[in-house]
């Protein structure tokens, strides 16, 4: 190992125990996109054409100084059966051809292979309790020659375990999203580092790594074989802004991958945290708690979006509307939206707070795929109908090589809000306003709306006092004279205070220039530049 690679790490590890690194600080612009299969059939050449279209959003992406280690990339898959019950051959035992199969997609620690022992025992022991009967561990072929020195470095020890439920398929897969989050939260109260679980399902699987796009099916052989078929394949290229790549932080995640930041993310984990007591479902029912905290304030901002979209979806919201509740169109006062929809929009701004972003996902989970954009749309998010019945959109033109002429059968944008969606049971594909309007009108949104308790009306109602500053007092004069307001003060003066220097940012100043704007700025406002 080089000595760059000795810094790089020894320093991350240093921000990190000084507070001034979190993987919560790590945003990305990326690229992103997603080809399915309109009927639900499995595919191989959707395998093919997600490895394809992956290399050609490469560009979306950013190279380490060694020329090969990449911020990260990755693909989400179909559960391949006919791939893996080869591997269950491979076991000394038989898969069935009706055998549901399950595999786990794991990162374990690379050199301590002691813990490596207890993260793979508390794996087995929470998979039998949840029903499971196991085939054995498979370690994932890897060709480690293609990817760079710091790339190996870092590389986790990759291993799948594969599995079959004993008996029932019933809620299989909120069985895996409880096993899931118990096999976490056992192995960080170990204080087990480089633990990660990419996947664990009987519908997906994730291969991804710190590596270049183009690298994906040369790092994993596995999908380079003819056996390794899909009904959909969502890929995703990461360009990580000022921050560290990891293995872990490369996507897709469980449901979505997510082209973006989220700038609301400390509101949204607050938010989220103060919505835990009161969570709540008829399947979980007293083991809830071990879903806790549903979001992870360590985690980066997609991985956390992520989350918030797997809890939703487990919880028997199906994605678009989950995508509608997490990331809406802009709704309220717009004369040329119904009011079905306006009430379905009021709705769900009750139950959870929008995640703002800039945001475009593809997302898979149950019978739905969805390619969809936050109401900003201020990422370029495409999509393609073919006449063989395919889906294809992402973040380019032109991302797998096919003939224009008479291939296509339709080709759109997805604007601000919007989402395009596949149904796989009724084998149909689905444009924004119609999916919209069987959303809204699934409920009558507008009776449960009356039952919402608006706080402003109460407050005003009540006249309650509320302490005012004493406009004669010396700090409300030298406020008002310095032009501080409460974000001033929030953002920049009390980190100031905290720690003796000047707070920094990563998305530069965005208030309005003074000419714009009816709040006085003083002329130090143009000198100044958050980084």
């Amino acid at each position: 190992m080089s000595q760059e690679i000795k810094n790089f790490i020894k320093n991350r590890e240093l921000l990190k125990k000084n507070h001034v690194y979190k993987d919560s600080y790590e945003h990305d612009n990326c690229g992103v996109g997603l080809v399915a299969a309109i009927n639900g059939e499995s595919r191989r050449d959707i395998v093919e054409k997600g490895v394809e279209a992956l290399k050609a959003v490469f560009h979306r992406g950013a190279v380490d100084a060694d020329g090969k280690t990449g911020d990260g990339a990755g693909i989400m898959l179909e559960v391949s059966h006919s791939f893996f019950s080869k591997q269950v051959t491979k076991t000394g035992h038989l898969a069935e051809q009706d055998n549901l199969l399950g595999v786990g997609m794991i990162f374990l620690p690379k050199r301590d292979f002691g813990a490596q022992e207890k993260c793979r025992a508390i794996v087995e022991y929470e998979i039998i309790k949840a029903g499971m009967s196991l085939y054995g561990w498979r370690q994932v072929p890897v060709n480690t020659e293609i990817i760079g020195e710091k790339a190996n470095f870092t590389k986790p020890e990759i291993e799948q375990i594969i599995f079959t439920p004993k008996d029932s398929h019933e809620n299989i897969e909120k069985r895996l999203y409880l096993t899931r989050r118990r096999i976490e939260n056992k192995i960080k109260a170990l204080n087990i580092n480089d633990f990660y679980i990419c996947s664990l399902s009987t519908e997906t699987i994730v291969y991804k790594g710190m590596f270049l796009a183009e690298q994906l099916s040369e790092f994993y052989p596995d999908l380079l074989d003819p056996d390794f078929k899909s009904k959909f394949a969502i890929y995703h290229q990461r360009y990580s802004t000022n921050t560290f790549p990891t293995w872990s932080l490369a996507q897709p995640f469980r449901v979505l991958a997510h082209n973006g930041e989220i700038n609301t993310l400390k509101g949204n984990i607050n938010w989220m945290s103060a919505h835990e007591p009161r969570i709540t479902h008829p399947f979980f029912n007293e083991r809830i708690n071990d879903l806790k905290p549903i979001l992870d304030s360590d985690a980066s901002d997609s991985a956390s979006l992520d989350a918030a979209f797997e809890l939703l979806v487990q919880t028997d919201r199906d994605l678009p509307m989950a995508k509608s509740m997490i990331i809406p169109e802009a709704w309220s006062n717009r004369p040329d939206m119904s009011e079905e929809l306006k009430n379905m929009y009021a709705y769900c701004n009750a139950v959870i707070e929008p995640w703002d972003g800039p945001a475009a996902v593809c997302g898979n989970f149950g019978d739905w795929i969805i390619s969809g954009m936050d109401r900003n749309g201020l990422r370029p998010l495409r999509y393609i109908l073919t006449n063989d019945g395919l889906l294809i959109s992402g973040s380019e033109v032109g991302m797998i090589n096919i003939e224009e002429k008479g291939y296509f059968k339709k080709k759109g944008r997805v604007g601000p809000g919007e989402l395009v969606a596949i149904n796989y049971k009724e084998k149909k594909f689905y444009e924004s306003a119609e999916l919209k309007n069987i959303l809204s009108n699934r409920q009558d949104f507008s009776e449960w709306n009356k039952k919402t308790v608006q706080l402003d009306a109460i407050l005003a109602s009540e006249q309650i006092d509320q302490p005012k500053l004493e406009k004669d007092s010396f700090f409300y004069q030298q406020a008002k004279s310095f032009n501080l307001s409460l974000e001033i003060l929030d953002l920049i003066l009390d980190p100031m205070v905290k720690t003796g220097q000047e707070a920094t940012g990563s998305m530069g100043d965005d208030a309005p220039l003074s000419v714009l704007t009816e709040r006085y700025r003083g002329l130090h406002s143009f000198f100044q530049t958050e980084f």
